[in-house]
C-alpha cells in the first residue's frame, strides 16, 4: 500500500517537473556558466587549474544546488495542494521524499554527469574527474536535506527565499570541505574513501530523516 502510494507519488512529481523546465534549467545553466568562466578568469596554467578544479566545481554545484529549493513546498503550500494531502490523511512524509527524489535527479544527478566537463575544461584526467563526479553523486543528498528544512523552516515567512541559503550554507560547508578533501587525496595518490563513505553515511542518514522532519514541519505550517 505505501508502496503503491509512493510510486503515484513519484509519478506526479516527475511530471511536474517536466513540464518546468525553465525552474529546473536555470540552476543548471548557472553551473554550467561557473565551471566554463572559472578557467578563463584563472588563465591557461595547467597545474593551477587542477589544484583548483574540485573547488570551484563543488562551489559551482553547491550554488545550482541551493538556487531554487526556496520554492520547494511553496507552490503546493500556496495553491492548496499541501492542505488536501493533510486533509487526506495521505502519508505527507512519502510524498517529501519522492518530491525530493525527482528533485535530486533534476538537479544533482545532472550536474553530477556535467561535472565530468572537467576532463576538458580544466584538463583533469578521467579517473580523478569520476571521483569528483561520484563525491557530488555521495555528498548531494546532504545537501538537498539539508537545504530542504531550511526551505520548510522559512515557508510562512514573508521573506524566506532570502533566508533559506543564509540558513543552509553553514550546515553545508563541511559537506563542500569533506568532499573536496577526497578528491584532491585521490588527485595526489592517497585513499579518499574514506572520506567519501563518511558522506554517504551522512547522505543515508539523512534520506532516512529529513522526510520525516520536513513533513512535521509543514504540519506546523499548514496548521498555523
Amino acid at each position: 500500500m505505501m508502496t503503491q502510494a509512493f510510486m503515484t507519488m513519484l509519478a506526479r512529481e516527475w511530471q511536474i517537473k517536466r513540464q518546468g523546465a525553465v525552474q529546473w534549467l536555470f540552476p543548471i545553466v548557472l553551473f554550467l556558466l561557473i565551471i566554463t568562466l572559472f578557467p578563463l578568469a584563472i588563465g591557461s596554467e595547467p597545474n593551477l587549474l587542477l589544484r583548483l578544479a574540485p573547488s570551484a566545481v563543488w562551489i559551482a554545484a553547491l550554488i545550482a544546488l541551493v538556487i531554487g529549493v526556496d520554492d520547494l513546498f511553496r507552490g503546493e503550500f500556496d495553491n492548496g495542494t499541501l492542505a488536501q494531502i493533510v486533509v487526506a490523511g495521505a502519508p505527507l512524509s512519502v510524498w517529501v521524499l519522492a518530491r525530493l527524489m525527482v528533485h535530486w535527479l533534476f538537479s544533482a544527478g545532472v550536474v553530477a554527469v556535467l561535472s565530468l566537463l572537467v576532463i576538458v575544461l580544466f584538463g583533469m584526467n578521467a579517473a580523478d574527474a569520476a571521483i569528483l563526479a561520484l563525491s557530488i553523486i555521495i555528498g548531494s543528498p546532504l545537501l538537498l536535506a539539508l537545504s530542504a528544512i531550511a526551505s520548510s523552516l522559512t515557508l510562512t515567512l514573508k521573506n524566506g527565499a532570502v533566508l533559506v541559503p543564509l540558513i543552509a550554507l553553514p550546515m553545508q560547508l563541511p559537506v563542500l570541505i569533506f568532499a573536496t578533501g577526497a578528491v584532491d587525496l585521490h588527485a595526489t595518490g592517497l585513499n579518499g574513501l574514506p572520506t567519501l563513505a563518511l558522506l554517504a553515511a551522512g547522505s543515508i542518514i539523512a534520506v532516512l530523516v529529513t522526510p520525516w522532519a520536513v513533513a512535521q514541519v509543514l504540519k506546523m505550517a499548514w496548521s498555523d
